[in-house]
């Protein structure tokens, strides 16, 4: 054993290496030096080969590796001289390397069991559109699916009525055919029963063996009062049919909510800006405010000024845990008339010689409170 390579050297890392560094070191050159990437020195390419998955399957081990530390290649020979020990681990190793040079999914040579016949059905999404009403105050309303279901005909076993699936004659029922490269042996899933170990002889006629048929299903949706645009909803088992018997999946209602003409939401609140005249505002009213749930009766105060805000509480929208109502709230914009008639301009000149204001600039803070009164 004088003459063999020390496994580090021949993998080209440090004896502090980690097993990443490991991996990652053996990886490359085994995807270097593998015989079938090197047709023309397959030999001498082989023998390469050889002693770098004997390196890696002593190093990887951590007993071994520890034994080849302390006691270098006598620690992990036999009398009979040495044989890589290909543990789970160089195992897992050699798919994800033969996986990407050869598209198999195992390279350990051993027997593969059938892929289980039960899949889970695929999720679905639906966007569903609503009216800023309806998003406020909750709709029971039904969609249209077109999804695949169980086929009727076949109870989604996919073989004719009578008739059973039977054992593929590819892969002897393992779901598996194995092919040999180089001095390996690998397995992938078989190309004629994809894995099930059967293959149907006298499909269903109305599904043609795949188990499923798309309907379309009429399904009714509750929206709860007080959904926001964007929320999702999932409506457990209503997504497509499971393949072979497995579980449906499930649907995911999408929640588009169109924007109101007047009312602008911010969490369970909402605003809206109402005119009044230059009369109101000075002398006070009592106007009508719209809500969701019809109008309300508002007292304004004389004196009211442009950006004034009064709240009406309980009339915003409801809080999906159940917890209160928001508010809804009233920003006051006074009017200016644009065109006067005589008699008007007559009365507004007399109120101006009986009114003075002070045309200063507003203090920054006051015109700022103004200006984002919806900021």
């Amino acid at each position: 054993m004088a003459d063999k390579r020390d496994y580090y050297d021949v993998l080209g890392v440090t004896r502090t290496a980690s097993d990443q560094e490991l991996k990652s070191a053996y990886r490359k050159l085994a995807l270097q030096h593998h015989p079938d990437r090197n047709p023309d020195n397959a030999h001498e390419a082989g023998e390469t080969f050889k002693t770098i998955t004997e390196a890696y399957s002593v190093l990887a081990d951590p007993q071994k590796r520890a034994a080849y530390d302390r006691f270098g290649h006598a620690g992990v020979s036999g009398s009979g001289g040495y044989s890589p020990d290909f543990t789970s681990t160089i195992f897992s190793d050699f798919e994800d390397i033969f996986g990407e040079m050869f598209g198999f999914g195992s390279a350990s040579g051993r027997r593969g069991g059938t892929r289980n016949r039960a899949e889970r059905g695929a999720d679905l999404r639906y966007d569903l559109e609503l009216s800023f009403e309806e998003s406020a105050l909750g709709l029971d309303t039904k969609i249209k699916i077109p999804r695949p279901e169980v086929c009727p005909g076949c109870s989604g076993r996919g073989a004719r009525k009578g008739s059973e699936p039977v054992l593929c004659s590819a892969c002897g029922g393992r779901g598996q055919v194995r092919t040999q490269q180089g001095f390996f042996t690998l397995s992938r899933t078989c190309p004629q029963c994809g894995g099930m170990g059967q293959v149907i002889k006298e499909p269903c006629n109305i599904c043609h063996g795949e188990g499923r048929v798309r309907q379309e299903k009429v399904l009714g949706i509750k929206i709860p009062a007080g959904v926001d645009d964007g929320m999702r909803l999932r409506v457990t088992g209503e997504g497509e049919a499971g393949i072979m018997g497995g579980p449906p999946g499930d649907l995911y209602v999408i929640l588009r909510v169109r924007e109101h003409a007047f009312f602008e939401r911010r969490g369970n609140d909402l605003y809206c800006a109402i005119p009044l005249s230059v009369a109101q505002a000075s002398l006070g009213t009592e106007i009508k405010v719209p809500t969701l749930h019809g109008h309300e009766r508002l007292r304004i105060p004389e004196g009211t000024q442009t950006g004034s805000v009064f709240r009406v509480r309980g009339m915003g929208l409801p809080n999906l845990e159940g917890r209160g109502q928001g508010d809804l709230y009233i920003s006051i914009h006074v009017v200016v008339p644009t065109h006067l008639t005589r008699e008007q301009r007559r009365l507004l000149e007399m109120l101006q010689g009986s009114t003075r204001i002070e045309n200063k600039p507003l203090q920054r803070r006051v015109a700022e409170k103004v200006k984002d009164i919806f900021g």
